[in-house]
């Protein structure tokens, strides 16, 4: 099998049509046709069923891609780790980061990285974990900062997850809680409230508490965004659980926040694939984060 017409099938299946791939390849169409004809023959079934709205993968394709992903991400690699390998003076690292570590840690990790070695650049797509994992699994993204609720976010075979750090879990509620006639809120005071939750895992993590506090909250809005949210819980539309980074990248001044061990701990860390913490670029930006 030519490595060179898999790597042309994986654009063609990326962009969703051989147009679509000649495009981004700098290519005649008829010239990348060419080359999945003879990359059909050599593995002896279709891999692609071709349409007016461009290509759809068969079974045997879906598989095909699987490998041609994990071919791109070795050959990029390859790539990284002969350009100024002891140097550092070029690289480029491909970075995934959840929006409240957008806003704090990646900034920062970022900078440094560039005040110690000014030509390694640095590409940040912001993306809640799934979405992140999913764009590492792809071969699109070198690294991904993500977090969990005490799980381990990887369940993917060749991608390794470490651990940074916790940050704590608050309460955020709006004025009328503020100088409440008790000295702790606790999440059993808040029963009978509008409940405001973000993704998938936040959202888990906030019915996972308010189960073992002995109710289910009456969720009312729901967005990832946490100065949408803040901005809800300002106004008195509900209230929420809050991890710090959030509440660092933007503190709404009508919200009052409530601190306490039994809202629980976010872990955050660094997914990457095996041996890209070899790539020099790869492991500047993870020492960068890691401090």
């Amino acid at each position: 099998m030519d490595p060179k017409r898999l790597l042309i099938f994986r654009a063609v299946a990326r962009a969703g049509s051989i147009s679509g791939a000649a495009r981004d390849l700098g290519w005649t169409q008829p010239a990348v046709s060419q080359h999945l004809r003879a990359l059909e023959r050599s593995v002896g079934c279709a891999l692609l069923l071709r349409g007016a709205g461009g290509v759809e993968l068969t079974e045997p394709g879906r598989v095909l891609l699987v490998r041609a992903d994990a071919l791109a991400v070795q050959l990029h690699m390859a790539e990284e780790e002969l350009a100024d390998l002891s140097a550092l003076r070029r690289g480029r690292v491909r970075l995934a980061a959840y929006p409240s570590a957008a806003a704090t840690l990646v900034p920062r990790a970022i900078a440094g990285l560039r005040s110690r070695h000014p030509d390694i650049d640095v590409e940040l797509t912001e993306a809640e974990p799934p979405e992140a994992l999913d764009l590492l699994n792809a071969g699109d993204v070198d690294l991904a900062v993500v977090f969990s609720y005490g799980d381990d976010p990887v369940d993917t075979p060749g991608l390794r997850w470490t651990p940074l750090a916790g940050e704590p879990v608050a309460l955020v509620v709006g004025a009328d809680h503020a100088a409440g006639r008790r000295k702790r809120l606790t999440l059993r005071d808040l029963a009978d409230e509008p409940w405001i939750v973000g993704c998938a895992r936040c959202r888990a993590h906030t019915l996972l508490l308010c189960a073992d506090a002995g109710f289910e909250p009456r969720v009312r809005h729901i967005s990832d965004d946490y100065v949408v949210v803040q901005n809800l819980v300002a106004v008195g539309l509900g209230v929420t659980l809050l991890p710090r980074s959030a509440l660092e990248a933007y503190r709404h001044p009508d919200v009052t926040v409530r601190e306490h061990a039994s809202f629980g701990t976010r872990t955050y860390g660094i997914v990457h694939r095996e041996g890209a913490e070899q790539v020099p670029a790869t492991a500047a930006l993870v020492r960068e984060l890691s401090a």
